[in-house]
């Protein structure tokens, strides 16, 4: 690790040619303020457009940054990851490139830092320029996950956050594939505390979290720190079979004790298929699971360089892709 690196600033970017330009503007004028070395890694998660050109000419002309570029598209939270294993710096800053979280706050990370916290985040007061499906699909799913999990993970935080070196080095010992990191920040532990601020609407481009991957994500979140919904499929299948027994023994009594009988096979089909759409979802959790340790046995890389050359390899251990 180079010790001259005091600040390491991670900034995954997929597709921001829009905003590119504006966040290396507001990220330099803010770290410059503070008077320390730092550096502003680009992580480049297989953009399709010319982000990866406008950072490489940022380079040219600073020394300070530096381009990551991953091979294809691995996905946000592999960026990341990708960012802390070749990040140098004593402390580490994430923050997303569309620059709905601040980079004027980042100072105020490193002044909860110098008191001695270890892991400063971001927590969204207010969340400007969000549909009202967004905030309450975002709301629900914080505090469903905080409900399943053992695992203190904040509420209203996204990965927005400044952690310590040593912080950073244990996230970079586990490497399991369907990654969760804000949620791998809070299993490692040390001492943890909070900033809110409002965040701001994209300042430009779109937004590269549909629902679909929304709900992806959500599910890696879910089945990364819970076993919870196997249990409750578990409970689910015997309150449903603890059903089927009493409706049996009534549906039993009425035919001998009464003239009163079923009319048809409306009741009949109806509890079939919601047996079989239970049974449907009972295995839909366990394929979840099933395909986590499928994707952990095989080993394989979380990402892939393209230009390992420009980000300094010889000073990082390889084998943490691993």
């Amino acid at each position: 690790m180079d010790q001259s690196i005091r600040y390491s600033i991670i900034i995954p970017v997929y597709n921001e040619e829009a905003v590119v330009h504006e966040t290396y503007r507001r990220l330099t004028e803010v770290m410059k303020g503070i008077g320390e070395p730092y550096e502003l890694l680009f992580v480049n998660d297989g953009s399709r457009d010319r982000t990866a050109e406008l950072v490489e000419t940022f380079a040219e002309s600073d020394g300070c940054v530096k381009l990551l570029d991953l091979s294809r598209n691995f996905g946000h939270q592999i960026a990341i990851t990708a960012g802390m294993d070749y990040a140098r710096g004593d402390a580490i800053v994430i923050i997303d490139a569309d620059l709905q979280d601040p980079p004027e706050l980042i100072p105020q990370m490193i002044e909860k830092w110098e008191e001695g916290y270890e892991v400063v985040y971001a927590k969204r007061a207010k969340r400007k320029g969000e549909t009202l499906f967004k905030k309450w699909t975002a709301s629900m799913f914080y505090r469903t996950l905080n409900a399943l999990t053992e695992v203190d993970i904040p509420l209203d935080t996204g990965d927005f956050r400044l952690m310590d070196r040593k912080v950073v080095d244990a996230m970079r010992s586990i490497r399991e594939k369907n990654r969760f990191v804000r949620g791998l920040v809070s299993w490692v532990g040390f001492r943890q505390t909070a900033i809110e601020f409002v965040r701001e609407e994209r300042f430009a481009g779109e937004t590269k979290y549909p629902l679909k991957k929304m709900l992806r994500f959500s599910m890696d979140g879910i089945t990364s720190f819970s076993y919870k919904p196997l249990k409750l499929a578990t409970y689910l299948g015997f309150a449903i079979s603890f059903a089927s027994f009493a409706y049996l023994v009534i549906s039993l009594g009425q035919k001998l004790f009464t003239t009163s009988t079923v009319a048809g096979w409306a009741s009949l089909i109806a509890c079939v298929l919601l047996l079989n759409g239970v049974i449907l979802i009972i295995l839909g959790i366990l394929g979840e699971y099933v395909g986590r340790i499928y994707d952990e046995t095989k080993n394989r890389p979380l990402y892939i360089l393209r230009n390992s050359e420009r980000a300094n390899p010889e000073e990082v251990n390889l084998s943490v892709q691993q």
